[in-house]
């Protein structure tokens, strides 16, 4: 009976490790001074097969747009809206409109105006939403 008891908790032990929710997107950070006043940082977004991210740009009642949200800084300021390359769009039945995504891999683009010379310390809010057939999550992280 004490084994009996013993595997069965194992078991449960076992599926409820397998059953949690796993990170399909991972997300690394680079910088590189362009000039003395300027910098584009890289948000790289590494994506795991059949899942997918939604792109920086999408029409009102979409899925959720990629965004990324600087914290106040006097070190720097952003210059425009961060760049991204060309993304699929396909039409979503589910939602009767086209969709901007990617897949695998991609790289967005933010330039900053550098206030000092000083290293800094860039922080902010990472949207995105992000999308595996049938079930659909969002995604949030700190950077």
């Amino acid at each position: 009976m004490k084994k009996a008891l013993t595997f069965l908790t194992a078991i449960g032990l076992f599926l409820a490790v397998s059953a949690q929710i796993t990170h399909p997107v991972k997300w690394t950070y680079a910088a590189k001074r362009v000039s003395d006043k300027e910098a584009i940082i890289f948000f790289k977004a590494t994506i795991q097969d059949t899942w997918h991210i939604y792109s920086l740009v999408g029409k009102d009642g979409g899925p959720t747009k990629t965004s990324f949200k600087f914290s106040a800084n006097k070190d720097f300021s952003p210059v425009g809206k961060p760049t991204e390359p060309k993304p699929l769009t396909r039409y979503e039945s589910t939602i009767k409109m086209n969709v901007s995504y990617f897949e695998k891999e991609v790289v967005f683009q933010q330039k900053i105006k550098l206030n000092t010379n000083n290293k800094l310390a860039i922080n902010g809010r990472l949207e995105y939403g992000l999308h595996q057939y049938p079930l659909q999550s969002t995604g949030r992280c700190r950077f």
